[in-house]
């Protein structure tokens, strides 16, 4: 009979204790004396946000399918469980066998988002694990990172032991290979760590020196071992149809963010836009087969009983085969009631199409994101997407039975004027207009059209055209909302709109932590000592903590954020090769403010040096 970490008395007294019990349908329980390798894999949040996290899925499946590897979950513990197991010296365990974290030999902990930081170091310290890799002895789990985040892992390398760059389908089993036989010969922590840092994709922040000049900028890198690599090369899957597959997800006992069978059809995206991150990390676009898909899909429907397929995608309109398998997944789904949800489409006559195929007589909303107010500020973000293509996108859509309508914009562009930020009002007032002219009045049987307009705070990420970027201050930013808020009510139509907009000072300091160098990890731990943690739930978010801890720190906020960049300037990125290349991100930084548009991927090659994997998009016919 196993046993639980956490006693009945100390369940009770935390919500929702299921997050912590494990024996979820699919988990893999196996006898530990019968695996030679222990893998806690952590995601730095809440049960409910890591477990709607497909990553995760992909990484524990795959490992659980070595029979020398048990891999379990780990998830931040809520502040309730947070604060019982610091008083009673509970430590963190993992989901499958309730044992603790510490007793294992790998933490691996997904890095999705800069605002988990300080969970990074709750799950540390609430494991009995040093927080710094220089405090770890040779009985002490190694930890590794891994994710979007760690294409600048430099803010959190002093709590790290290693960095895995790139997709994780590829190198885990020549690191587990590598850790056994170093084990096996009697080898120091330092001895595993000299070997995996000769590994593809495997990053060591404790064998290299930032060093820097007088005024705070990089000055270049200094290595501890001359057989280490001076620049680490993502790691990439060339083949994602015979990838690993989580058929068998693991099925929570609670509501979760995304509760459904997902389906990922495509790697990378096609359009280049200049802000997105995640558009160029991850190219090569790289298609799955969509036979292996439908395959896929009536499989894992069977072994979880979800009642939803959502296909995941940085693109969904751009996958070759999207009628084709919708066709298939209509017919399956149908027989079966089961909804399918499409994030990710992009606004024109084809995806409306595919809308009204798989959505419900209730026509849910529309998500349009056209980032920018204005013409010419999506030229600069390289959008693709003209406002006559979102008004007839909107027309069709409102022929077609919706009603209600979500806007996403971005405030704090490059380049962004005053009257930029009113055409996001006028544009929202132009969609609610298209409803009137489109739509009868006896044809209204929901009643007025709703629109949502949502403003974020742009953020300069590393490997995007505007990593080169100044940030606005949060001053700044909240004039920007409070003049789109103006342009919004000076509208026509503007009892149709409702206006959202993001927390400022979580932008800036998110915009801190994504180009930030080694020196902010001091920052980080500060923060955390002084009760910062879960600063992506704005109930827990503390600014004015974060403040102190830069200025106890003597660290300035604005030569991480306001600050311009030379395009000469080493950032504490660039030993990263991410597969596209410096020269065609600035190229792309001079064509921005030109507002010079670059065509996607499939209409013509724009050199971005993806090309070289040899694989995906770049070399279809």
């Amino acid at each position: 009979m196993r046993k639980t970490a956490l006693n009945d008395d100390i369940l009770m007294q935390v919500e929702k204790p299921a997050r912590y019990i494990g024996n979820e349908i699919n988990s893999v329980v196996k006898d530990k004396a019968q695996v030679a390798v222990r893998f806690a894999m952590c995601f730095p949040d809440v049960y409910e946000i890591g477990m709607s996290h497909l990553g995760i899925q992909i990484l524990y499946s795959m490992l659980n399918d070595w029979e020398d590897v048990w891999c379990e979950r780990v998830y931040s513990p809520w502040m309730d469980l947070d604060q019982i197991m610091r008083r009673e010296s509970i430590p963190l365990f993992g989901l499958e066998s309730q044992e603790p974290v510490k007793d294992m030999d790998f933490l691996g902990i997904t890095i999705q988002y800069e605002m988990c930081y300080t969970n990074i170091l709750q799950v540390l310290e609430l494991s009995q694990i040093p927080l710094l890799t220089k405090d770890r002895g040779e009985d002490m789990p190694i930890v590794i990172g891994g994710g979007p985040c760690v294409y600048n892992p430099e803010p959190i390398a002093d709590f790290f032991d290693l960095f895995y760059i790139g997709e994780g389908e590829t190198q885990y089993r020549p690191l587990f290979d590598w850790y056994l036989k170093n084990k096996r010969d009697g080898g120091t922590r330092e001895d595993f760590l000299h070997g995996a840092a000769k590994i593809p994709g495997i990053y060591v922040p404790q064998f290299y020196e930032e060093l820097y000049n007088e005024d705070g900028t990089i000055a270049g890198r200094r290595k501890k071992y001359e057989d280490i690599p001076d620049r680490i090369l993502k790691e990439i899957v060339t083949d994602v149809t015979e990838a690993p597959y989580p058929l068998k997800p693991v099925v929570p006992f609670i509501k979760v963010t995304q509760d459904r069978v997902v389906l990922e059809i495509q790697r990378g995206c096609i359009r280049g836009c200049r802000f997105c991150q995640a558009g160029q990390i991850y190219r090569p676009v790289r298609e799955r087969n969509v036979d292996r898909l439908k395959e896929y899909a009536v499989e894992m429907l069977r072994n979880t009983g979800h009642e939803e397929i959502s296909l995941s995608s940085l693109s969904s309109s751009d996958y070759s085969e999207l009628d084709g398998l919708l066709d298939f997944l209509i017919e399956e789904c149908g027989r079966k009631h089961i909804n399918i949800s499409l994030p990710s489409l992009r606004i024109d006559a084809f995806s409306l199409d595919v809308m009204s195929k798989v959505q419900d007589v209730k026509k849910s909303s529309l998500t349009f994101a056209p980032e920018a107010g204005s013409q010419r500020l999506r030229d600069v973000i390289n959008k693709g997407l003209t406002e006559e293509v979102i008004l007839k996108g909107a027309s069709l859509a409102f022929e077609g039975g919706w009603t209600k309508v979500k806007l996403y914009f971005m405030l704090g562009l490059p380049t962004e004027t005053e009257e930029d930020i009113l055409g996001i009002g006028d544009l929202s007032n132009k969609i609610a207009a298209a409803f009137f002219e489109t739509v009868p009045k006896d044809n209204r049987v929901n009643g007025k059209v709703q629109i949502t307009t949502s403003t974020s705070f742009f953020i300069p990420k590393p490997f995007t055209p505007f990593q080169w970027a100044p940030m606005c201050t949060k001053e700044e930013f909240l004039d920007k909302a409070h003049l789109t808020m103006q342009g919004i009510r000076s509208q026509l139509n503007q009892k149709s709109i409702k206006y959202n907009w993001h927390e400022a000072d979580v932008s800036v300091l998110e915009g801190v932590l994504a180009r930030g160098d080694r020196r902010v990890a001091q920052v980080i731990r500060k923060a955390y000592e002084k009760g910062c943690r879960f600063d992506s739930w704005s109930e827990f978010f503390h600014y004015e903590l974060w403040l102190e801890s830069f200025e106890a720190c003597g660290l300035a906020i604005d030569f991480y954020t306001t600050r311009v960049r030379a395009d000469d300037e080493i950032f504490p990125w660039d030993f990263i090769d991410c597969g596209v290349t410096r020269e065609f991100l600035l190229r792309e930084w001079k064509k921005a403010q030109e507002q010079t548009v670059s065509p996607n991927c499939r209409t013509q090659c724009q050199g971005c040096g993806a090309n070289r994997f040899g694989v995906g998009v770049c070399y279809e016919e």
